[in-house]
Formats: C-alpha cells, structure tokens, sequence
C-alpha cells in the first residue's frame, strides 16, 4: 500500500503544499513534535548538570520522540482499511510530512523579487529560510543563500523522508521528520545544546547519510549536466560543515557551473566556510531560477520512480 500511497502524497503535496487553512484550524506535525521536543529541553536539559548528564538525557530525549513518533505511526497504520479506501488515507497520513510545495514556493519568493532586482523583499524572504544576516546580502549572497537552502531542504524535506517512506512506510517518514525535527531544534554547537543536542545532530548524520547522496545524484541525473555536477559532488562535497549538506549543495553547483558555500555573515558571527566549485561565478537571479528547475525535474523524477517501484511491485504480487 506504501507506495501507492506515496504517489498520492507526492501529488497532494505537489499541488497544495500544506494550506494556510488547514495550519490555522490544527497546525502541522512537525510543530506537534517540535512541541514536544521543546518541552523536554525545558524538563531535562538542566544547566547545572555536567555535560555527561545532559548528553544522557539528550538521548533520552531523542529516542522518547522518536519512539512515540514511529509507534503512533504504526498504531495509525494498523487502523488503515484495505483497498483504495485505505491506499488514500494512508497517503493524506504521510503528505504533511512532505515539503515539495512548500520549499519550492519559499525559495520563489526570493528568486522572483530578486530577478526584479527588488533587494528589499528579496532579503525580507531569503531570511525567512536561512539564518544569515540578511542585511550583509547583495544579489549574489541572496542568490547563493537561497540556492544552498534549496539544495539542502530537497535532501531533508523530500527525498529523505520520501525514502524512509519507500523503505519502512508511515513509521519510516514519520520517524525520520521526528530525527530532522530533533536536529533542526537542539542539534545545534551552542553553549545550551552543544550536549543534550549531541545524539539528536548524530542521529540526523546517520539518517541522511543515504538520501542527501542521492540527493546529489538526482541533482546531476535531470540537470544535463551530469558530469560537472558529479565531478564538483565528488571532489567538493567533503568541504561543507555538514557531513550531509554538501552533497546536494555541491552537485547543484556543478550542475548550474557556480560556486555556493564561501564565508557568510550571521547576526553573532562570521563564518568562515570553504567554497564549493571555487573558481566558478557567483550564482545570478537566473541561476537561481536554473536551480528552481532542476529542483522540480528532480521531485518529477522521484515521482516517476515511485510510480515504476508501484507498478513492478503489482506485477510480483
């Protein structure tokens, strides 16, 4: 039923993204979980405890979402019916947990003004999707930002969750957004969370450490330009921060001849990063929206592989 389902949330989510109106009326999952998992930062990770303490309860933190994550997911799933009836349901289950519409809209909103040559409402949405310091942006750091965010957000928004998905259905996509939540909340190298947030960043290297590759190799597949984009993925990748990020990010640049990672400014500090395809140009507005269409050849792609996995998998049973 999984993949069938999954073409139906992929569509779903294609077309609608998650409505404004349906976020005012309940909400959306990954906030229900961030809730949770602001509420245990709160309960056990205590300043007072030794760093020991807290990565210890950071790990319990982590594997107490994660497991009320999977295990709602495989009650629900039990509740299914079979059939079509059960085939729908189970995809609306798994759609929230998709971002194609969502990441494609919110990196839109900056390519359009920024193609304008509008900075003002460029920088305004650009900030709204990385924590840079928009104020230190000019038309290439806009550009580069969001394209980065594009490359990296395909990996953790739609083709991790969409393989967990493949692979071990409702529980496995509900599993890993409740990882990436956990990563995206305490997995961070700060004073408050450089301990309780230590399983929660090591839990999501493991967890992406497949799909942020075939991330890349998507990236480089529907591009046209393979070669680069495999060339720059092979030889750059290892430069990002993250032991993730760069596989997406490095096969974009090849792919669209940029160069993206580079020193960039945040509001407490400057960091100072290496680049990715050093030597190739700054990305333009219309690099950007180059990027925005490998993007949607790469979530058309996955599509028609999920429907090609769903057909063979009917004619085996």
């Amino acid at each position: 039923m999984t993949m069938s389902a999954m073409i139906v949330a992929l569509l779903i989510d294609t077309g609608l993204g998650w409505p404004a109106a349906i976020f005012r009326a309940i909400g959306h999952p990954v906030t229900w979980i961030g809730r949770l998992i602001g509420k245990l930062d709160d309960w056990l990770n205590l300043e007072q405890a030794q760093p020991w303490q807290r990565r210890l309860a950071g790990l319990i933190a982590a594997l107490a979402v994660i497991g009320l994550a999977v295990e709602t997911a495989i009650v629900l799933r039990g509740l299914l019916p079979g059939g079509l009836t059960g085939t729908l349901l189970e995809g609306l289950l798994i759609w929230p947990f998709l971002a194609v519409r969502s990441l494609h809209d919110h990196v839109m909103a900056v390519a359009r003004p920024l193609a304008l040559g509008d900075m003002d409402r460029a920088r305004g949405a650009v900030a709204m999707i990385v924590g840079r310091d928009p104020d230190s942006l000019d038309e290439a750091g806009v550009a580069r930002a969001a394209m980065e965010s594009l490359a990296e957000n395909a990996s953790d928004g739609v083709v991790a969750p969409w393989f967990w998905g493949m692979v071990f259905g409702l529980p496995g996509i509900v599993g890993y957004k409740a990882i990436n939540t956990l990563d995206s909340m305490i997995g961070h190298r700060t004073p408050r969370h450089e301990a309780f947030g230590w399983a929660a960043a090591r839990i999501d290297d493991v967890a992406n450490l497949i799909p942020a590759r075939l991330t890349g190799l998507i990236f480089a597949s529907v591009s046209g330009r393979w070669r680069p984009a495999l060339a720059v993925m092979a030889r750059d990748a290892h430069h990002h921060r993250s032991p993730n990020a760069g596989w997406p990010e490095a096969a974009m640049a090849g792919a669209l001849g940029v160069r993206l990672s580079g020193p960039r400014v945040y509001a407490d500090r400057i960091a100072e990063e290496p680049w990715v395809n050093a030597g190739a140009p700054d990305p333009k507005p219309a690099d950007l929206l180059r990027g925005l269409r490998v993007y949607r050849q790469a979530v058309a792609a996955i599509l028609a592989a999920t429907i090609l996995f769903a057909a063979l998998a009917a004619l085996w049973s």
